[in-house]
């Protein structure tokens, strides 16, 4: 058997080109990749995250790797599919995945190639259930059909078995064992009870709040909780995750909250970063739009100050701070427009007295 030439490292320097403060998460996903393209084993892996830490972003990277390598031109059947999709599908037990998987097959190899190439490439795919804590299996202590539907329907495609899906109305069957699972879900409720219960200090020392001091000089206090150092699978099970569907996770990959550096860093550096997205509107009317190290550390600090966002709350603060330049990008008559510290500081001084945007 030839060597497989491709390392994780390799995959993981490639993912960290679009993707910021994961690394953990990252070189576990890469390590999954690479036992799954050799045809080993691979870990299914649930991702925990808060809104904008990075999930869907992630598996974009898996998913634009494996295209832009001709090499792994084969093994770039992934599909996205929301987890309440799979409860609402008539054919049930998540066999319209597998249909997913066939359509980008002949998608990805053309409509004419041989159907044992498209079923393999179905039986190698990789699926990404996106939102998989809207299936939980009871709410507020009552039984939740649709979750319960959903998680059933996942397990079908997880527990190896011969699973029979239709497409053009014709009846094919795949083993799905080799194909990679990946999950993510943000877990609000999760992160809220785990968090009460590492407050209170039950079953842990209580935690106390720590000064944190910003780039630019500014103080606020914060608990020092990451989910990851107390997360319990019983807390997942409380959550409406049932014992059988979570073990079928072998990986639980709990994201971390994105700091002040790595805000500022996916606000400007990735391609498609809200800056250079911004900037090119700007460009259109010959405008050259800038911003200083001051106002970017000024816009990171506030993002990081709304810990449930995370990503997100960047473009919420830099609204603020563009909507009136982006409304008559001309007024000025200036050629260069540049983002001070000044300007992003008054843009969050009259959100936080709910004046801004009223100018």
């Amino acid at each position: 058997m030839e060597p497989f030439n491709l390392r994780p490292r390799e995959v993981f320097e490639e993912l960290c080109k679009g993707v910021v403060g994961q690394d953990d998460a990252i070189r576990e996903i890469a390590v999954a990749i690479v036992k799954h393209l050799v045809g080993h084993p691979a870990p299914n892996i649930l991702l925990i995250g808060n809104s904008g830490s990075g999930k869907t972003t992630l598996m974009r990277a898996v998913e634009q790797f494996l295209s832009s390598r001709p090499d792994l031109f084969e093994y770039a059947n992934l599909v996205r599919i929301n987890a309440n999709v799979l409860a609402e599908e008539r054919q049930g037990y998540g066999r319209s995945v597998l249909g997913r998987l066939y359509s980008n097959a002949k998608r990805i190899f053309g409509p004419d190639a041989p159907e044992e190439v498209l079923l393999h490439s179905v039986g190698r795919g990789m699926i990404f259930i996106d939102e998989v804590d809207k299936i939980r299996a009871e709410v507020r202590g009552q039984p939740n059909v649709r979750g319960i539907v959903a998680q059933e329907a996942l397990l079908t495609l997880m527990e190896n078995e011969n699973v029979e899906f239709e497409v053009d109305d014709k009846t094919h069957s795949v083993n799905s064992s080799k194909v990679l699972f990946v999950a993510g879900g943000a877990f609000e409720e999760l992160y809220e009870n785990v968090f009460r219960r590492a407050t209170i200090g039950q079953d842990v020392a209580p935690m106390k709040p720590v000064v944190v001091v910003s780039a630019s000089g500014e103080v606020r206090e914060e608990l020092p909780f990451h989910l990851r150092d107390y997360l319990k699978y019983e807390d997942l099970f409380r959550y409406g995750m049932t014992p059988q569907f979570v073990s079928r996770f072998e990986s639980i990959i709990v994201l971390n909250d994105l700091s002040e550096p790595d805000l500022a860093k996916i606000f400007v550096e990735p391609d498609g970063s809200i800056f250079r997205t911004s900037r090119a509107y700007f460009q259109q009317f010959g405008i050259d739009l800038q911003i200083t190290r001051g106002a970017l550390i000024a816009i990171a600090w506030d993002a990081a100050r709304q810990k449930r966002l995370g990503a997100r709350a960047l473009r919420e603060t830099f609204r603020r701070v563009i909507r009136n330049l982006e409304f008559d990008p001309a007024a000025s008559g200036a050629a260069i427009i540049t983002i001070d510290e000044n300007m992003v500081k008054q843009a969050i001084t009259g959100r936080e007295a709910g004046t801004a945007g009223r100018r």
